[in-house]
This record gives C-alpha cells, structure tokens and sequence, in this order.
C-alpha cells in the first residue's frame, strides 16, 4: 500500500493510542512525588489524649513553664469567668500567676473524646474534668466540676499543640 505524505494510516492511528493509553495507565499508577502519608486518627487521637495527660500531669505539679509548652505560639484559652488569654507568652504569665494563687490546685481528666480531621491536621479534643482547689475567702476546698474542649493543630515541627481551648464549669454530676 501506498499513502500520500500527510496520510496517516490506520496502524499508525492505532499506535499512537495504544503508546498514549499506556503512558495514562503508567502515570495513573505512580505514586505522586512528596505527597503526604495518609493520616492515622487513631494514632492521632492517642497522641492528643497522651499531651492532655502530659498537661494534667504539668497542672497538678503546678509547672507552668510545662503546662505553657503544650500550647502553640498564638494559642487562645478561654475560661469562664475571665478575659481571654491570648499567646503563648501570656499563657505562661496566667498559669504561673493560677498556681501562684492556689498551689492545691488539682484536676482530674474523664470522658475523653478525639474528633481527627480528615487532614490528618487538625483534632478537636473534649472531656469533663474535676477541679479541687482553695477558696480564696473561706480557704476550704471547693470543687468545679466542667467541660474542657480545644482544638490540637500539627506544627511545622511535626508535634501537635492547642491552637485554642475552652474551660466552661458546669453543674456537679446528678446522683
């Protein structure tokens, strides 16, 4: 068979789509350059559960520069009661201020929840909590019973800390 220049023949048609079929098959089955792992939130979850017991941990030894290293540089507390702590720097200067204040102070961490973003950046951690402290007035041990949530972000370092956290008292447990 003859062709004319510019014809393209049938066969040649044909290979051109089979090379272009493999080369979409081969580039469909590689594995992206750099792309992230996909996330494990259950290891997540256990890594934040493990920093709250760290931080429980900090509080009741009443170490403040401990209990400041779990949150992130622009972290925003919110207690009730209280104006709004924002940074961590101001963060440091609040607890160690609270245990100034009250050195009998001791929490205890129940009902904890660990919501993990589909990211893998992100989780949203929730528990009740009981707080036994020293009544400024009275000076008798007082108890607050409450709901604590915060917000854990991954870092650049690969570690995670609270971007924001929410202490909100509530009423004691009914019996």
């Amino acid at each position: 068979m003859f062709r004319r220049e510019g014809q393209v023949s049938k066969l040649n048609l044909a290979g051109v789509a089979i090379g272009a079929l493999i080369t979409l098959w081969v580039g469909a089955c590689a594995k992206p350059q750099g792309a992230p792992p996909a996330a494990d939130p259950g290891k997540i979850a256990d890594t934040v559960k493990a920093d709250v017991a760290l931080a429980a941990a900090d509080f009741n030894a009443h170490d403040a520069v401990k209990l400041s290293s779990h949150d992130a540089p622009n972290v925003v507390g919110m207690v009730h009661g209280a104006p709004n702590v924002v940074g961590a720097a101001d963060a440091l200067i609040n607890n160690q201020k609270n245990f100034d204040a009250d050195p009998s102070q001791h929490v205890t961490i129940a009902n904890e929840t660990v919501d993990v973003a589909g990211s893998g950046e992100m989780a949203v951690y929730r528990s009740t909590y009981v707080l036994t402290a020293t009544d400024p007035k009275s000076k008798k041990t007082v108890t607050e019973n409450g709901n604590y949530l915060a917000e854990y972000k991954l870092q650049p370092d690969g570690s995670w800390k609270i971007a924001w956290s929410i202490i909100s008292d509530s009423a004691p447990p009914s019996q």
